[in-house]
């Protein structure tokens, strides 16, 4: 049958209804909620295709009728109405992304990301920063159009006055710049369940612990605080061995088969770091840095988890790769792209990857030079008076 208003407004039992007016393939759908839309049907490639073209409180017959004539014409032209217009839809969000400014992309950023940071400072300085001193330069600028030029001139003034704070700022700025280049990505799951099974040592804590780790005597002891000094993983420093370590040039180099991403990597050795090595002990015939309770092997994989769960059950041997770069976050000056070649991650961006040929050693050997003299710092003293209760009098 035809369909006319009044047969629509009457309609009411679920079900999909075909108007037999001018265009083929034109169908009523009624929910069982009430709900009444247009649908197009129509075959293609010997496959069959429901086309959504409204519903009827916003698409009357008559619009449903043009519509549907619109998408059948795209057929006649050889065109999926369909797969045009996703392609539509495509092109109107790549042209959002190109006109949205620097200050939508940060809120936006911001929305995302924010509720997975739980240092709560953390959280206010980066929306401060970006607020005081990005937003009056850049705030209403294309994200596409921010260049480095215009990056400096918004750090410029405080450049030289508080140094820290522009090159976290000028961190904070690029990372949201790259988001958007990169699609706007959400927070990847594998950092999320980094923060779930990898609980991370908060650095403050850092001096103390080594004070500690530094009293317990055992290879496991010194693998532990050797990796901590070299921000490296697990098996990375189990497996190390001997020919590996250029002592002279304190260079470390760890092979592509136990990097995850399976490219060599070269550690700066901190001047702690090769004292330590120095103060291993040796086997005959046995190849590992590290040497294990077996003859002419490593040290388990076990081993230095297991001093863990003595010393602070609470945290595990990954988690000090975060507390790293918290650290680098929080207490230093170095960019970004330091700390990342310090923890061995892979450039997401395609086309820096392409371009960035050096690994920073340079820069990377004064980083864990930092982290060095920040971990064997002596822990602060209790304060002889910290339980003493003064009365104040009027």
């Amino acid at each position: 049958m035809a369909l006319n208003e009044k047969r629509i407004a009457a309609l009411k039992e679920a079900g999909r209804y075909r108007d037999d007016g001018p265009i083929p393939g034109l169908w009523l759908q009624v929910t069982k909620a009430g709900v009444k839309s247009w649908l197009l049907r129509y075959e293609l490639d010997h496959r069959e295709r429901w086309m959504g073209l409204g519903p009827t409180y916003l698409v009357p017959l008559k619009a449903a009728r043009e519509r549907a004539r619109e998408a059948r014409i795209k057929l006649l032209d050889g065109v999926d109405p369909i797969e045009a217009r996703r392609a539509e839809r495509d092109a109107e969000r790549n042209e959002r992304n190109e006109r949205i400014t620097f200050e939508q992309a940060t809120e936006e950023f911001l929305r995302l990301h924010e509720a997975g940071w739980t240092n709560a400072k953390h959280r206010k300085q980066w929306r401060s920063t970006l607020q005081t001193y990005a937003y009056p330069k850049l705030g209403d600028r294309p994200v596409k159009a921010i260049d480095a030029a215009l990056i400096n001139e918004a750090l410029a003034p405080i450049w030289v006055s508080t140094p820290e704070t522009a090159s976290r700022l000028k961190q904070r700025v690029e990372r949201v710049i790259q988001w958007v280049k990169d699609g706007k990505p959400l927070p990847a799951p594998s950092a999320s369940k980094r923060t779930k099974n990898h609980p991370a040592l908060p650095y403050p804590e850092i001096p103390q612990f080594m004070a500690d780790l530094r009293d317990h005597k055992g290879i496991s002891a010194q693998a532990l605080e050797f990796l901590i000094l070299c921000a490296g993983r697990t098996n990375e420093v189990i497996g190390a061995k001997r020919e590996e370590f250029d002592l002279e040039h304190k260079i470390w180099t760890i092979p592509a088969d136990r990097m995850k991403a399976k490219r060599p990597h070269r550690v700066p050795l901190s001047d702690r770091a090769i004292t330590l090595l120095k103060t291993l002990p040796t086997e005959a015939g046995n190849e590992f840095m590290f040497i294990g309770p077996r003859a002419g092997k490593g040290l388990s994989n076990m081993a230095m988890l297991e001093l863990m769960r003595g010393m602070r059950p609470d945290y595990v041997v990954h988690g000090f790769r975060s507390t790293f770069k918290d650290w680098c976050s929080e207490q230093t000056t170095f960019p970004n792209i330091v700390s990342e070649a310090a923890l061995a991650h892979a450039i997401k961006d395609k086309t820096e990857a392409a371009y960035r040929r050096g690994d920073l050693l340079e820069k990377r050997k004064a980083l864990m030079s930092a982290w060095a003299r920040y971990c064997t710092t002596p822990p602060a003293k209790a304060s002889a008076t910290a339980d003493v209760v003064v009365p104040l009098r009027r």
